[in-house]
């Protein structure tokens, strides 16, 4: 056991009246917020760019993964503990990192053989091993994809991917650069996962700008890799507006299923200033499974006919009433409230930035009743 390291800051609790967008028309209530300081050096590496978390319920402990490509610290995730009810976010204590291994049993490089951008991290509900996904490299010609390792990190297996998702050197299907993979999350009971694309596959059309939205596909795989179902989940337009002749962007930046007939998808909108400063949009949606188009046999998205997703607003971060709203990526369950409330925590990546955060945040998950 590596020693903890435990901080904290104050944190705010409002509540938030959010319109219904579920079977049970849930609410969200904000508990608070804490941040881990910029850069921290924790066991010999530098904590960031945190793209994933998930809760362990065997241990009450917290995992939670970088998208470092290896050039600050080996990529890694991190054990937490998170202190908080339904009244206050207390603090974070990191108890320890561990190092993801390549099948060989090496780390993943900086920049050769394959390197792993880490964008989503799960813990297995049926042995606590961790399932993690990496959207791969188009400028290095390395496709996404989802790996099993045990719980210090040493590899286990690799879930086949389908050829739809497989890098095209071309650059004419396939995946985008930095617009892959994600989101992971299991189904309720355990026996298969969803993936999700963060912008449209090349064939799909083209990525959301200020005008129009875009296309995403949202993947059921059995634990074998069969695809079981694929979706098109509509995608907003670019929130917010960036300086002239600069950048901004809209895209999924995370999944989680809520129950059988449903998933929450986060969308997160990044504009940037006349300095280059990022400012972020971030939005949460309730998504009904039910009625939508099975798109698994279609091999483009442009020019044919299918139903796509439903989605329903839960939560525009922008009137949260936070201070600030960071680069959010990561997304989970946490356990029950001593009221018998589900809780949901978010982690913002922070690229490694000196103007921007590593924040959680600490949801209470109310039902219509309440």
């Amino acid at each position: 056991m590596r020693a903890g390291f435990c901080f904290g800051i104050a944190a705010t609790l409002l509540s938030l009246a959010i319109p219904a967008a579920s079977a049970e028309q849930a609410r969200l209530r904000l508990i608070g917020e804490q941040r881990i300081p910029h850069r921290l050096v924790f066991d010999g590496t530098v904590v960031g760019g945190l793209s994933g978390i998930d809760y362990d319920a065997r241990s009450d402990t917290w995992v939670m993964a970088s998208d470092d490509r290896s050039e600050f610290s080996p990529a890694r995730f991190y054990t937490a503990r998170l202190d908080y009810d339904a009244t206050q976010f207390r603090a974070i204590k990191l108890e320890a990192v561990h190092l993801f291994r390549q099948a060989d049993g090496s780390t993943y490089p900086a920049q050769q053989g394959e390197v792993a951008d880490i964008e989503a991290v799960r813990v297995d509900p049926q042995d606590g091993s961790i399932w993690y996904a990496s959207e791969g490299s188009g400028s290095l010609g390395l496709s996404p994809f989802v790996r099993r390792a045990a719980a210090d990190g040493s590899y286990r297996v690799a879930l086949p991917m389908p050829d739809l998702f497989k890098d095209d050197p071309g650059h004419q299907r396939g995946p985008r650069n930095n617009l892959s993979v994600e989101g992971l999350s299991f189904a309720p009971d355990g026996q298969s996962l969803w993936l999700g694309m963060e912008a449209p596959l090349y064939q799909d059309g083209p990525v959301a700008t200020q005008e129009h939205g875009a296309v995403s596909r949202l993947t059921q795989f059995a634990r074998s890799g069969k695809v079981l179902a694929q979706y098109a989940y509509p995608v907003d337009r670019v929130q917010g507006v960036p300086a002239a002749g600069h950048f901004g962007d809209n895209g999924v930046s995370e999944i989680l299923v809520f129950d059988t007939y449903h998933l929450l998808v986060l969308e997160r909108s990044g504009v940037q200033d006349a300095a280059g400063h990022f400012t972020f949009h971030i939005r949460l949606y309730m998504v009904e499974l039910d009625g939508a188009t099975n798109v698994g046999g279609y091999p483009a998205l442009t020019g044919v006919d299918y139903q796509p997703l439903r989605k329903q607003l839960l939560l525009n971060f922008d009137s949260a009433g936070l201070n600030k709203v960071d680069n959010l990526e990561g997304m989970s369950w946490g356990p029950l409230l001593p009221n018998g409330h589900r809780s949901l925590v978010l982690v913002s990546d922070d690229n490694f930035s000196d103007d921007q955060v590593t924040q959680l945040l600490a949801f209470e998950l109310l039902p219509a009743s309440d």
